[in-house]
């Protein structure tokens, strides 16, 4: 061979007679090797996986023989990451091409058919969007884990007393119980979205050429049957062109991300020594070299900050399918797709730190309810009082419960020290003559009666808290459940057991 068309190496058969040299080196530095190691890492299993298919359906066409296509199945199985990264040059640093060698190499006479009628366009779009099933499952287990964290804590402090804001000013008083609720709330809606998101990508890509689909009657829906889809993409271009998959889950990623930065915010503030409700221990807590009075908690500031990667993950996909044509190429399939693996890292690292913050957090309860002790945060109880007791109009009663809060204030006084005589001017200024106001002031600014006072269904009444706790459990229950069946039938079918049985028994 003319060493000028040796296009995979010096004692390799050229895989292209289009041109005459492999890659330069540059190109092999700056581009091949490192997608090559990635895939390498990543994606090797299911480039396996998807081959390994492949030689049940030769099989099954009557293409190659029994005894060729449990060679072939063989010499897949037995390819190994150190292996193909070794011959790399030999193959234009290119996986695909690599396992390709590898197998032919094992052959003790060439499979004449073996990878007739193939592209790697469906073959790398298979592998990618398999890679990127498993890595959702693993990060959706992940999701859920730190949802029962929240969980955990919420039921712990269902019943303890904290002033909510609003504004950032103290409104109303709710538990952390209440509060941490609402973030396992936003976990079952994410998982809920994932979920969505997972079924909705779950559609086999291979089969469909180079872009036109293929030339053999290959069965699509046994090829996804396989590699465990459960379904097969129906339109070829779609299979190969489309890469939206990535854009749905990080674009999910970012929404959580966003999320989870505003309920972070809140613990930060609440740990600061402005507020003090909230400590952690010392393995989750940083010092200032400089004063050394100070406990930090960064790990909270970590998640937030890491939390913003999130949405910079998804701009960088959109960004680099934006405008491109609608067909297979480079700089969708891999360019594109380049952060998608930091997107996953990065998701499930903010949720375990997450965890373990939750999972070690300790609320200071007394700390709380002097605090909402401290504040008049009974004057939505007290202008219902005055509208239900009295027969104030509701607007007339918002304002005589201001003015009395205003003129309790510069009395000195505190919301337990309630004083009928303040409310009774208060109300007469605006032409009212309230008939008891001792009643109407009774226990509105008590603080634990101000937490059981809401009868509405998701209110911050501990009972109401549970009742949507309860809810919350037998939720956690449908959606593990539900990515536990995705697991088994993805992880099994990429484990390899149904396609060694296609391939032996030629089914």
């Amino acid at each position: 061979m003319h060493p000028d068309h040796d296009t995979g190496g010096s004692d390799a058969l050229p895989l292209s007679g289009r041109i005459g040299r492999g890659p330069s080196e540059l190109l092999r530095e700056e581009v091949l090797d490192p997608q090559f190691r990635y895939e390498a890492d990543h994606l090797l299993p299911h480039y396996i996986a998807i081959e390994q298919a492949l030689v049940a359906e030769y099989l099954r066409m009557g293409l190659v023989t029994a005894e060729q296509a449990a060679d072939l199945h063989g010499l897949l199985g037995s390819a190994t990451r150190e292996e193909l990264l070794a011959g790399r040059e030999a193959s234009m640093s290119d996986i695909a091409f690599s396992l390709e060698r590898h197998v032919e190499a094992g052959l003790a006479e060439p499979v004449a058919a073996w990878h007739v009628d193939r592209s790697r366009n469906d073959l790398q779009s298979c592998a990618q969007l398999m890679a990127g099933r498993a890595r959702l499952i693993d990060a959706a287990g992940t999701l859920l884990a730190f949802g029962r964290a929240a969980h955990r804590l919420a039921s712990r402090y269902a019943d303890a007393p904290m002033p909510g804001y609003t504004h950032l000013q103290a409104a109303q008083i709710i538990s952390p119980g209440f509060y941490l609720a609402a973030l396992s709330e936003q976990v079952l809606h994410t998982a809920r979205r994932l979920l969505s998101t997972y079924d909705a990508i779950d559609a086999c890509p291979l089969g469909a050429g180079a872009m036109a689909g293929q030339e053999l009657p290959w069965d699509r829906d046994r090829l996804a049957a396989l590699l465990g889809f459960g379904r097969v993409q129906p339109l070829a271009l779609t299979s190969v062109a489309y890469r939206g998959w990535a854009l749905e889950i990080t674009a999910e990623f970012g929404v959580f991300g966003v999320a989870l930065s505003r309920f972070t915010t809140d613990l930060m503030a609440w740990g600061s020594s402005a507020y003090g409700y909230l400590d952690l221990p010392d393995e989750l807590s940083g010092i200032s070299s400089a004063m050394p009075q100070k406990k930090n908690f960064p790990v909270l500031e970590r998640i937030r900050g890491r939390s913003a990667h999130l949405s910079s993950c998804h701009l960088d996909a959109v960004l680099g399918q934006r405008n491109t044509a609608f067909s297979n190429s480079v700089e969708v399939s891999k360019e594109a797709g380049s952060q998608l693996s930091v997107a996953f890292d990065t998701f499930e690292s903010v949720l375990r730190l997450a965890t373990a913050v939750l999972d070690h957090v300790r609320f200071d309860t007394r700390r709380m309810t002097e605090a909402c002790e401290k504040e008049f945060l009974g004057g939505f109880t007290l202008a219902n009082a005055l509208t239900l007791k009295e027969g104030v109009p509701w607007r007339r009663a918002q304002v005589i419960a201001g003015r009395y809060v205003v003129a309790a204030t510069e009395a000195g006084l505190t919301p337990a020290q309630t004083d009928p005589a303040l409310l009774k001017r208060a109300a007469a200024a605006l032409g009212f003559e309230l008939t008891a106001p001792e009643d109407v002031l009774a226990g509105v600014f008590d603080v634990r009666r101000a937490l059981h006072a809401p009868r509405s269904e998701g209110s911050a009444r501990p009972e109401a808290v549970e009742a949507v706790l309860r809810a919350q459990d037998k939720e956690f229950e449908r959606l593990g459940a539900a990515w536990a069946t995705h697991d088994r039938t993805t992880r099994g079918a990429e484990g390899g057991a149904g396609v060694s049985a296609g391939v032996h028994t030629g089914a």
